[in-house]
């Protein structure tokens, strides 16, 4: 059994600063490390951290240094991809030793059972995503290789359309090239995001998708052509995602419930 946390959007900024002068996100992220930390017990050993993007609210070397502090009781080996808020440069140099020397922040590692393939969305300047042709190479190279075994696929923008309407607005410009590659792929794979700062499930190219929440803030869903933009402050959880001759995805909460309760 392989056992994968996937972490996302934490917009971690340097201390004294709140994001949009109003949201503190260490503090939530320090109370999710906290919660995975006491019910590691429960759920079984954790081979490894992904984070799905949105590291930083600013790209900056002192919010990803911070990051690094607030993960660091974790004590897990830690892959990181770009969100539409990081900077690539700062990013590759923080995460130096798992990330490419150059061009796009794409990579593939071995966890127990699983292939992890890492995709990067960013375009920089812009809050949309594109998979550029070079990553879409990758991407098929890295299913070649991992030649039907399990694979779980992570980038920051949905291959899917959310109904948040604004989000959506910048979300990936490719997702049907995204598609098209993985179609092909005959083993199980699954796809996890983030970006939308909640849980959703859907089917893309035959396979599982499904976007994780943010620690800090969430997008009401809001189907309306009026809807209010904005986020909601919002205290939420991460997702555990298990292989053991299958996918198993669990959303855990930001904080325990009181009992159990017999019932």
């Amino acid at each position: 059994m392989t056992a994968i946390l996937q972490i996302t959007d934490t917009h971690i900024v340097a201390e004294g600063k709140l994001v949009s002068g109003q949201l503190e996100t260490a503090a939530p992220l320090t109370r999710l490390v906290d919660q995975i930390a006491s019910i590691r017990h429960q759920i079984g050993p954790i081979d490894a951290v992904i984070v799905s993007g949105d590291l930083s609210d600013d790209g900056s070397e002192e919010s990803y240094a911070r990051f690094k502090r607030l993960l660091a009781p974790l004590d897990l080996r830690t892959y990181v991809i770009p969100g539409n808020h990081d900077i690539r440069e700062p990013l590759r140099r923080a995460f130096a030793s798992d990330l490419p020397v150059a061009g796009p922040l794409n990579w593939a590692r071995k966890e127990g059972d699983i292939h992890l393939i890492g995709l990067d969305t960013l375009v920089e300047g812009h809050g949309h995503g594109t998979l550029s042709p070079e990553t879409l190479a990758f991407l098929g190279d890295a299913l070649a290789r991992a030649d039907g075994s399990a694979v779980l696929l992570a980038l920051h923008h949905p291959p899917f359309a959310s109904g948040i309407r604004f989000m959506d607005a910048i979300g990936l410009t490719n997702a049907q090239q995204l598609r098209d590659v993985v179609a092909g792929y005959k083993g199980e794979l699954r796809m996890v995001c983030g970006h939308i700062h909640s849980m959703m499930v859907h089917t893309v190219g035959g396979h599982t998708a499904l976007s994780a929440p943010s620690p800090c803030s969430t997008f009401a869903f809001d189907h309306r052509t009026d809807a209010p933009v904005g986020y909601l402050i919002q205290d939420d959880g991460c997702v555990l995602h298990r292989w053991d001759a299958g996918f198993q995805s669990i959303r855990i909460g930001p904080e325990a419930g009181s009992g159990p309760f017999p019932f």
